[in-house]
Order: C-alpha cells, then sequence, then structure tokens
C-alpha cells in the first residue's frame, strides 16, 4: 500500500468517525418512523466495513461500542435502561460490558466478510450484495443487542416471557425498519464511493499514458 492510499484511507476513517461521534451523541443519530424510531449509529461503522475492509470495520465498530459505553456511563447514567450497556450505571454487571462492544463490533466486521465472499460469485451484481451486507451489519447489531437485553437483563424488566415477546416485536419493527434504511443509505453512499474512486484512477491513468506519450516523442 502507498503512503497515498494510507493517507486516503485515514482521511476516510476520520470522516466516519467524525460523523459516527455526531450520531451517537447527538439528536442526529435518530430518524421518528411513524411510532418507531431508527438509529443510524450503524451506518458510518457499515460503509467503514464496506469500503475500507474487515480490519476498520471492526475498528470502527468497537470505537461506536465505546461511544456508547461513555454516553451511558455519563451522559445519561441515570436513564432507566443504561445498565444494560454499562456496568456503571446502577444494575450493569461485566454482561453491560459484553452487549455494549460485541455486537457493534461484529456490526463492523460481518459486512465487509460477507460482502467480500458474496462479490466473488457475481460482482456484476454488486448492488444487491451491497445491500444485503448492510443488512447483515444491522441486524446484527439489532438482534444480538435485544437478545443480550433479553438472556442477561431479561428479569430485570419484569416476566421474562413478556420481555422476549417485547424484544422479538421490536427486531421485527424497529430492527427491519434501521436494516432497510441501512441497506438504502449504505447502499448509495458507497456505490457512489466507488464511482469517485473509479473515476478518479482512470483520470490518473490517462493522465500517465499521455505523459509517457509526450515523453516518448
Amino acid at each position: 500500500m502507498s503512503v497515498k492510499e494510507r493517507i486516503s484511507k485515514l482521511t476516510f476513517f476520520a470522516i466516519m468517525l467524525a460523523i459516527e461521534a455526531v450520531f451517537c451523541f447527538t439528536i442526529l443519530g435518530s430518524i421518528p418512523i411513524g411510532p418507531f424510531v431508527a438509529t443510524l449509529a450503524m451506518i458510518p461503522v457499515i460503509i467503514t466495513a464496506l469500503v475500507l475492509g474487515p480490519v476498520f470495520g471492526t475498528i470502527m465498530g468497537f470505537i461506536t461500542g465505546l461511544f456508547s459505553f461513555i454516553y451511558w456511563s455519563f451522559i445519561q447514567p441515570a436513564y432507566p435502561t443504561a445498565f444494560v450497556f454499562t456496568p456503571i450505571a446502577n444494575g450493569g454487571n461485566f454482561w453491560s460490558l459484553v452487549i455494549c462492544f460485541v455486537p457493534r463490533t461484529l456490526a463492523g466486521l460481518f459486512p465487509a466478510l460477507f460482502y467480500n465472499a458474496l462479490k466473488k460469485t457475481n460482482p456484476k451484481l454488486d448492488k444487491l450484495w451491497l445491500a444485503i451486507a448492510s443488512i447483515i451489519g444491522s441486524l446484527t447489531n439489532t438482534i444480538l443487542v435485544l437478545g443480550g437485553m433479553g438472556i442477561f437483563f431479561g428479569s430485570s424488566f419484569g416476566d421474562v416471557k413478556a420481555v422476549l415477546t417485547l424484544i422479538g416485536s421490536t427486531i421485527l419493527t424497529n430492527g427491519l425498519i434501521e436494516a432497510a434504511v441501512s441497506a438504502l443509505v449504505c447502499t448509495l453512499a458507497v456505490f457512489g464511493i466507488q464511482q469517485i474512486k473509479f473515476t478518479n484512477e482512470k483520470e490518473v491513468e490517462e493522465t500517465v499514458t499521455e505523459v509517457k506519450s509526450e515523453t516518448s516523442k
């Protein structure tokens, strides 16, 4: 990897990290859709994974978990469900850290792995593979977070059966809405980035060819 490519990747990563911070620490990270609210926090994670690969995606996912830990530990520690994401809040424990970090970290790893595998089967279906990988990333976070809540803290919310039913309905409502939003936004964003990159690379190749042609005369 050249120095230019390394700088380009780090710059893109920094931009995505800044957007992630905005989504995690402000109301801009939530979109009301009817009676539901779709979070945008996974979108920069998924885009980073699809553009830069599994390593950068995993790092971005872990940092997102760190942002979540900071938010629920020091900004909203008194919120009724803060203990699910931080052991600092009353009722939290070691499993709070698992729920906070593991789903988000894997949400940055899985999209890249699935996308890389899928596009090898048929590169012409790139947009479809981007959408599927985005959905996988979004649902990874949703299912693992809500599943962790039910498994490790179900009794803290009252009747376990009722809690699991609520979690299941949430996955089928908010979870699917967030997955659909992620599929649309991430696919369009990554496809646009790919086109810009392709155009720039083509212009560079044409410039190099012209220079070689002029030199040979």
